[in-house]
């Protein structure tokens, strides 16, 4: 199993509109970094869901339910999306400030390459955010 974070800003698909609709396709992905990390995910692996912009912390976990596919929202053949379902909201959300605090995620995506709407995650740095989470 692999694992990866997925950005949203919560004003346009918020972790409690995730919940609410037990699932969707993460689509609308323009960046070609991003695409093949989509192309990569496979059935079964984990995401932290992450409000960008506003909030900027991991708020819970998606699962990967389906591997991609062509991105329904445009003809073009480049881009992909897959389904997800949450899996797990975060007992605590873990803020951008705490991991960026936090020594052992100084490498982690999510501060080298911010811009980076679905990024992988490393297992050690998967399993610290569960722990500063207060899931692990």
């Amino acid at each position: 199993m692999a694992y990866w974070l997925i950005k949203s800003e919560p004003f346009k698909y918020s972790w409690e509109q995730f919940e609410k609709d037990g699932q969707t396709f993460w689509d609308g992905v323009r960046n070609y970094a991003a695409r093949n990390n989509l192309r990569s995910m496979k059935k079964g692996d984990l995401a932290f869901f992450y409000h960008s912009n506003e909030g900027m912390e991991i708020v819970g976990i998606a699962k990967v339910v389906k591997e991609a596919y062509q991105d329904p929202t445009t003809d073009e053949s480049a881009w992909v999306a897959v389904d997800v379902k949450p899996h797990k909201r975060l007992k605590n959300p873990v803020s951008l400030s705490s991991i960026k605090s936090e020594k052992k995620l100084v490498n982690m995506a999510l501060i080298r390459l911010g811009r980076l709407s679905v990024q992988p995650v490393l297992e050690t740095e998967w399993n610290i955010v569960l722990k500063m989470a207060g899931m692990a």
